[in-house]
């Protein structure tokens, strides 16, 4: 709490010719210092030493890392690299669903080939990363936790320490020593996808929560000792102002002043650093402009220099290629920004090869370089990596062991918040007849949301932890414990008519890019979870509602429909927590009360930032203090037509909101997520892929007929008919095939044969169709449903980046239309 203080005081200490723009000013910012056991002297002189050793080569090498989807161990014999990742969609062997023995074996393979370059030169090894933001989320069996939006709401700093400790046991229990978490992100618009990752939009729970988690990963740096077994070092992230972008952009642009990003968005590092974070990693996101990647202000003045960070500083998913001036294989500015290690999972080659070049030209400064391996040299002899790096530090039992999976049950129960209780429904009372219905019922993917199994979660189901409890399994088995009966239905008709029904719904998985949202409204257009609310109202049957979801949302309608109305956030695998709470045992009793506070403020319409909330953060009704919820006005405060998505189709790699992208063959019709799929024939196929940005293209492959499509509730788009603008789609050809192919849009129709024989195969084109093109009125254009239908036939391969409503490029004539 004393780096609170100091924060607090900085601020408003701050001159008021403080720097603005883009430029940080040091003394602006709190003072902070890494624990000496970090940077003793005697790891110094060591470290000395062997920078004494090291080859420029190997020094360049240490300042790289790559992703195992792109290289191979051989590779370290000739590339001396200084760690590898695997990415969100990245496992052992290709296999995402790799076990931890599977795990284990490649890292020790990589990393014994990292011991082998050079020959004679000193030996380096490779430190190995993950993402495991709630629990160690990238191996089948392990123990999911609540997303960090949950734990935020439980308020419990020993519970998140506990968590942190159970975590970086299952890691190094798989062999691996390095986690790309806590997330320090203060999420102040919830539009943005990566909300659930933060803790609060509350700086001083961030920066509580901040400590506990490096100590629960870390254990306490003590001098001249590596970290202790189970343990693993954690990773500050992401600096800074990943929650401050303008309207909730992920990636975006923090169009703020100095005074705000260091009150809000720095409040998590000082405590984090003081505990002996070992690691930090540089924000996709800018500042005013000028991209965090890059900024020497913010990572070596504030974050090295005034908060005396003597950790290491790692990029994010190819996040150096996008500071001014800079490719993915070439971006001297970073390093010499502060930068120092590019995380450059599929561009490590050729980014080798240019800052070698850079560091023999002197564009990079040889102090630069020695002082970026020194941090980095500095983490791998904290990790033991350098007195014995082919320790075995596996245990494989430890993964999803029975004490982890209690523990996040607890963390479960402690993470609900009640919201709504009229006339005392909860908890349920024994021998009630129960209905649990909706389409979160028995979905491990929908209750353990994005960064689970893969990148964007939406593929989870009960094989991949088979120790796992859906909320259904753990309301049944409560209910019937207490002598009460339940029965399960998706889409809520029953058998008997029960005496309560459960609804389970929310926001289905998504991780970055793919989870911004233009409005906070629930369900906008085609509101089916609301129709099932009100159906089971209409026949007389109390209701309570779950609602799954990483971020607060306008959901007044489905508020007012619900007698309960529980925030459940993203709770993990273990659904029995939420059963602790809601319902009551043969007693009458439940196991667990209510306990969690809303992390941020709940919205009283769908704008946002929330300027008047419905609920304020740190709302939440208990057993005790339950009181009864007048009608909620069901106003959304914008005009949700104009709000509807009507020019974005597809962008960043997905289908944007309403729309849906389609995969169509003979055999019928499958939506698409995220990931890899089939067309129910298998005569077309879809995969995400990296074009210029991590999963930012769609390549579909054409085996026999078939079609993909972008389609949504009926949109309105005479306002873009008026304006002349057109349908504007860039794809890369990737292979021709030998039949035709055909565009079509709402309801016409044209081919794109000669188009596709023109293109050259592999690089990416822009095919613009205006409007006007495609109807002859405005009514043409009132309710178009159909944005996007290409028709293909075997051989046809296609990625696509995006799909959207433009301004024209003049003149631009029309294509020939098909009947």
């Amino acid at each position: 709490m004393a780096s609170i203080v100091m924060l607090a005081a900085c601020v408003q200490n701050q001159s008021e010719d403080a720097v603005s723009g883009s430029v940080a000013a040091a003394e602006n910012w709190p003072k902070a210092k890494s624990p000496e056991a970090l940077s003793d002297a005697e790891t110094e002189k060591r470290i000395d030493g062997l920078l004494a050793q090291m080859t420029i080569e190997q020094k360049v090498g240490q300042l790289i890392q790559a992703d195992i989807g792109t290289i191979e161990p051989e590779d370290l014999l000739t590339y001396p690299l200084g760690s590898l990742l695997a990415g969100g969609n990245s496992g052992p062997y290709g296999n995402e669903r790799g076990s931890a023995e599977d795990w284990d074996r490649m890292v020790r393979e990589f990393r014994a080939a990292s011991l082998q370059y050079g020959k004679g030169d000193v030996a380096i090894p490779i430190i190995f990363g993950v993402d495991a933001v709630h629990g160690h989320n990238n191996v089948p069996g392990a123990t999911i936790f609540p997303h960090n939006i949950g734990l935020g709401a439980a308020r419990d700093v020993d519970l998140i320490r506990r968590i942190g400790a159970v975590t970086a046991k299952e890691i190094a229990a798989s062999g691996i020593e390095w986690t790309f978490a806590p997330t320090l992100a203060v999420p102040q618009d919830q539009r943005w996808g990566r909300t659930y990752e933060g803790y609060s939009s509350d700086p001083a729970i961030v920066a509580e929560y901040a400590s506990a988690m490096v100590y629960g990963l870390q254990g306490q740096l003590a001098n001249g000792q590596p970290l202790q077994a189970g343990k693993v070092a954690s990773t500050a992230k992401h600096f800074l102002a990943d929650g401050g972008t303008l309207n909730g952009k992920d990636q975006g642009d923090a169009v703020i002043d100095e005074a705000e990003l260091v009150e809000i968005h720095a409040a998590g590092y000082p405590p984090a650093i003081e505990a002996g974070a070992l690691t930090a990693m540089a924000s996709f996101s800018s500042w005013n402009g000028v991209k965090n990647h890059g900024n020497k202000s913010l990572l070596t003045d504030a974050l090295k220099d005034r908060m005396g960070f003597e950790g290491f500083v790692v990029g994010d998913w190819n996040g150096h290629g996008q500071v001014d001036g800079c490719t993915v294989t070439n971006c001297p500015q970073a390093i010499n920004a502060g930068l120092d290690m590019f995380m450059a999972p599929d561009s490590w080659k050729e980014l080798y090869k240019n800052t070698l070049q850079d560091a023999q030209d002197g564009t990079i400064p040889m102090e630069r370089i020695d002082d970026a391996v020194r941090r980095i040299l500095r983490v791998k002899i904290k990790l033991g990596l350098l007195d014995d790096p082919m320790r075995d530090r596996s245990s494989y039992s430890d993964i999803g062991a029975s004490d982890h999976l209690a523990l996040a049950r607890e963390a479960v129960a402690k993470s609900l918040v009640l919201l709504k209780n009229n006339g005392s429904i909860l908890p349920i009372r024994p021998g009630t007849n129960v209905l649990v219905a909706g389409p979160g019922a028995d979905s491990l993917a929908m209750q353990s949301g994005g960064w689970t199994i893969s990148w964007q979660g939406a593929d989870v189901t009960r094989s991949d932890f088979p120790n796992g409890r859906t909320i259904w399994q753990g309301l049944s088995d409560a209910i019937r414990a207490a002598g009460g009966s339940a029965e399960l239905s998706a889409d809520g008709d029953y058998v008997s008519k029960p005496d309560v029904a459960i609804v389970v719904f929310g926001e289905q998985p998504y991780a970055e890019f793919q989870g911004d949202v233009t409005t906070l409204d629930y369900q906008p257009s085609g509101a089916k979870d609301l129709a099932l609310l009100k159906k089971l109202k209409s026949q007389g049957i109390p209701v309570v509602s779950v609602f799954l979801s990483g971020r607060a949302m306008f959901t007044s309608p489905e508020i007012n429909a619900s007698d309960a109305f529980v925030a459940a956030w993203l709770p993990g695998t273990q659904g029995d927590g939420l059963a602790d709470v809601m319902v009551a045992q043969q007693n009458g009793k439940s196991s667990r009360d209510f306990n969690g506070k809303l992390p941020f403020h709940w919205p009283v319409d769908a704008n946002s930032p929330i300027e008047k909330p419905l609920f304020k953060r740190g709302y939440g009704l208990s057993y005790g203090s339950s009181a009864t919820l007048s009608p909620l006005s069901e106003d959304p405060g914008i005009d949700l037509e104009k709000a509807m998505n009507a020019a974005d189709f597809f962008s960043n790699g997905r289908a944007q909101k309403p729309w849906t992208l389609y995969i169509s063959d003979l055999g019928g019709k499958r939506p698409v997520a995220s990931g890899s799929a089939e067309s129910p024939s298998g005569l077309l196929s879809v995969r995400s892929i990296d074009v210029a940005a991590q999963e930012d293209g769609k390549a579909f492959v054409w085996t026999g007929a078939g079609s993909v499509s972008i389609e949504g509730p009926m949109a309105n788009m005479t306002d873009q008919y008026q304006k002349s603008l057109a349908l504007a789609i860039d794809m890369r050809v990737d292979a021709k095939g030998v039949g035709g192919a055909v565009l079509a849009f709402h309801n016409s129709r044209m081919s794109l044969t000669r188009w596709f024989r023109q293109a050259e195969i592999g690089k990416v084109r822009s095919l613009q169709i205006p409007l006007r093109c495609l109807g002859t009125a405005e009514s043409d254009f009132e309710s178009v449903g159909n944005a996007f239908r290409l028709e293909g036939e075997a051989g046809l391969a296609v990625t696509l980046l995006s799909a959207t409503i433009d301004e024209a490029d003049e003149p631009t004539p029309c294509p020939a239309l098909l009947d």
